[in-house]
């Protein structure tokens, strides 16, 4: 307790500062002033009785990462319902455009890490256990946890060299809340390395959950819609931008590639699709929008992907894919879908929240690694300018990513031995 007493005061003192951002943030999502009792532990839905298994999915890839994992827990356990908790509306919203109106599945917010209203949280809930997904450690909610005897599990657990930097800041707090942790199923041997250097404790590898989710058939058949709209012409996606990201790589495109090549462009956080649309207008580069709905006029230079949960058909409608996050110091998004689908892949240098992902499609020839934002277009465009090059590099990716399937399996391995 005493331990984290100087990170709950810390709490409480920036709680003012967390609500101010919560309403900056409602500007462009109103939808972040929805559902505010939940962050303190309110909920208005009756209490669902002791029959939960409680899943935590920070935002939209943390939820998509839990697909396999949620299915299969619905499976193993059809008696009990899912608890579903993010801390983002678009979390929010990909769970229910992933699970739909599956009753089983139930969604919330999970509540600001302060001990009164995580206790709140578990009691009204009341889950058999826990599974949060990657790398979210809150102190007070762990320890609430192991009070009231939930035990967690840590899973698709990464953790970047820079991340663990910043989390050896608090060695004592650090091993406090590692030691509240049931067990932990790490993406990496590098990961899991990382982790037990922190103190954790019964720590497996068991791979990442993301390879073993399947395009569903009708994201294969929307791909297809796509491409017919694009027509006969070369198609360059640039995947999950970040913001900075989206100016250079207009810049390099409106110079670089021939007028009949297409950019289509999706930026991560749909809250910035007005704001790519005028980078767009701004470069005098001719813009079409995918929620338009018509084909895509020969003259156009740019679709702007705005739509959410349409990966899939985005790299499945594409030649080749430039994966966001990774031309400015983001850590780089994920690169398994396009993978999957056999959607060639260029990444940037700054891939450290994928690194072991990256390298390991690198080395497998599913990706090419360039050094900026120009390089790699070039890249990109001579993937298109190579038909037998770009299926080699496809096919290396369907290869890759089958190879590493079955993470989901040994996750619920470890959830049967935690619940005896």
């Amino acid at each position: 307790m005493l331990t984290r007493l100087p990170y709950t005061l810390l709490w409480l003192l920036a709680l003012p500062l967390v609500l101010l951002r919560l309403l900056w943030r409602s500007r462009r999502q109103p939808a972040y002033l929805r559902h505010l009792g939940e962050r303190f532990g309110r909920y208005r839905d009756a209490n669902p009785g002791g029959d939960v298994v409680w899943v935590h999915a920070v935002s939209v890839g943390e939820t998509r990462a839990a697909e396999p994992l949620v299915h299969a827990l619905l499976a193993r356990w059809p008696d009990r319902r899912i608890l579903l908790t993010h801390m983002t509306p678009t979390g929010r919203e990909t769970s229910r455009a992933l699970f739909g109106d599956e009753p089983r599945v139930l969604r919330a917010y999970l509540p600001y890490d302060i001990g009164f209203v995580a206790r709140r949280f578990l009691r009204h809930f009341r889950p058999a256990f826990g599974v949060i997904m990657e790398t979210e450690l809150w102190p007070n909610l762990l320890a609430a946890c192991r009070a009231e005897g939930v035990p967690v599990l840590l899973a698709n657990a990464r953790l970047s060299e820079r991340s663990a930097r910043r989390y050896a800041r608090w060695p004592a707090l650090t091993r406090l809340t590692l030691g509240a942790l049931s067990a932990i199923g790490c993406q990496s041997v590098a990961d899991g390395e990382r982790l037990t250097a922190l103190g954790a404790r019964r720590v497996a590898v068991t791979g990442n959950i993301k390879f073993d989710i399947a395009p569903a058939a009708a994201q294969l058949v929307l791909g297809a819609r796509f491409r017919e709209r694009f027509g006969a012409r070369p198609v360059m996606l640039a995947a999950s931008t970040r913001e900075g990201e989206e100016a250079p790589i207009l810049d390099a495109f409106a110079t670089q590639a021939p007028p009949d090549t297409l950019l289509v462009l999706v930026p991560r956080h749909p809250q910035r699709f007005d704001e790519v649309a005028a980078l767009v207008a701004a470069r005098g580069l001719a813009l079409q929008r995918r929620s338009d709905d018509t084909a895509v006029a020969p003259d156009a230079r740019v679709w702007l992907g705005d739509s959410m949960g349409e990966m899939f058909a985005y790299y499945a409608a594409a030649d080749v894919a430039l994966i966001g996050g990774s031309w400015l110091p983001f850590g780089g998004q994920n690169l398994i879908e396009a993978c999957a689908v056999g959607t060639p892949v260029v990444v940037g240098l700054h891939t450290f929240n994928f690194a072991a992902i990256a390298d390991h499609a690198v080395a497998a020839g599913a990706a090419i690694r360039a050094a900026d934002v120009g390089a790699g277009i070039d890249a990109a465009l001579a993937l298109l300018a190579d038909a037998p090059r770009r299926e080699a590099t496809g096919a290396a990716g369907r290869r890759f990513a089958a190879e590493h399937r079955g993470a989901t399996e040994r996750t619920m391995a470890i959830i049967e031995q935690l619940r005896g």
